[in-house]
């Protein structure tokens, strides 16, 4: 005979504590959850409930059958989108811009961060804070239109700077080699300034026991910079680097579409601009949903890959 396999007789006990435990913490804390309640209701309406039309990415839709009576068909709309010439185009232009965007832009206000803890005029911080931190909040629409005016062919200040200093004039909205370069400084401009209060606050959380020890170690400002900053700040680096790469095919769509010409489609057609027009220009609602589904499949692999890259290389780093 066979000995039938007992379950230990902790396994009541650990089930009855774990209950205990939430009791006790829902009879202490029941106020809390009921205040986050109705942000938890907004996210499960507006953020999960949509998700139920995925499903026609895998079916022939039909607005007159609707999402239950449309047809399934599998992958084809995934399939015809791998087969499509502009498949390779629309991930090049997307990765380019993007990796571009991550590479150039990422250091930006971690240097930034760490020169103005350095500062010791607090005015002179706060001011700079304010400046690289103004663009912020001027809108897609409206740096768009300053990136159109600025390096415009005839009458924007870039080309008459150049023409007075004896070269050329450059079509720069109409070059598909400029327009990567004209996407990624200007967001770099824009953005860099909320990604340096992150790390200043970060900074500003570091223990001041540890500058003065460093201090009466005799340590200089180089010194203090590497081996109390730079750690201290490493977390934070850490999970902004993991989100960041977590979003690497979701390019902003405003700005690529509104950037967009004729003459630099090549370099401007990324995966989102070219949903919204096969999606809702075209009305192929199943096909546009497949693309995006395989864009954001994409998104959520890289960032289970990075977060568990940081997790190998650093006892703080992931964020799950």
């Amino acid at each position: 005979m066979v000995a039938s396999k007992k379950k230990p007789a902790t396994a009541g006990l650990d089930n009855k504590s774990l209950q205990a435990k939430i009791k006790k913490v829902w009879n202490r804390d029941w106020q809390l959850f009921v205040l986050c309640l109705p942000a938890l209701i907004y996210v499960a309406i507006f953020c999960y409930g949509p998700m139920y039309g995925i499903q026609i990415a895998f079916k022939d839709f039909s607005a007159r059958q609707g999402i239950i009576g449309s047809d399934w068909i599998g992958f084809d709309h995934f399939i015809r989108f791998f087969n499509s010439p502009n498949f390779w185009v629309l991930l090049r232009n997307t990765l380019t811009i993007s990796l571009y965007t991550l590479i150039a832009g990422f250091p930006f206000p971690i240097f930034l961060a760490l020169l103005l803890n350095q500062a010791a005029n607090k005015k002179f911080r706060k001011f700079v804070q304010t400046v690289i931190y103004a663009p912020h909040f001027i809108s897609v629409v409206v740096m768009c239109g300053m990136i159109t005016l600025f390096f415009s062919y005839s009458t924007g200040i870039v080309n008459t700077v150049l023409t007075s200093l004896g070269f050329d004039r450059i079509f720069f909205m109409g070059s598909e080699k400029a327009f990567p370069h004209l996407y990624v400084w200007s967001d770099i401009w824009q953005s860099t300034g909320w990604g340096t209060i992150i790390y200043i606050a970060a900074l500003g959380a570091i223990s001041q026991d540890q500058y003065e020890a460093a201090k009466i170690d005799g340590a200089s400002k180089w010194k203090m910079l590497l081996h109390i900053d730079i750690p201290n700040l490493m977390p934070t680096i850490l999970t902004m680097f993991i989100l960041r790469v977590g979003s690497v095919m979701s390019i902003g769509f405003q700005k690529a579409f509104l950037l967009q010409t004729s003459m630099n489609l090549g370099a401007s057609e990324i995966i989102s601009t070219y949903v919204y027009k096969v999606g809702l220009v075209d009305a192929k609602f199943d096909y546009s949903t497949a693309i995006g589904l395989f864009n954001n499949i994409i998104n959520i692999i890289l960032l289970l890959l990075v977060n568990k890259l940081s997790k190998k290389l650093s006892d703080d780093g992931g964020l799950f």
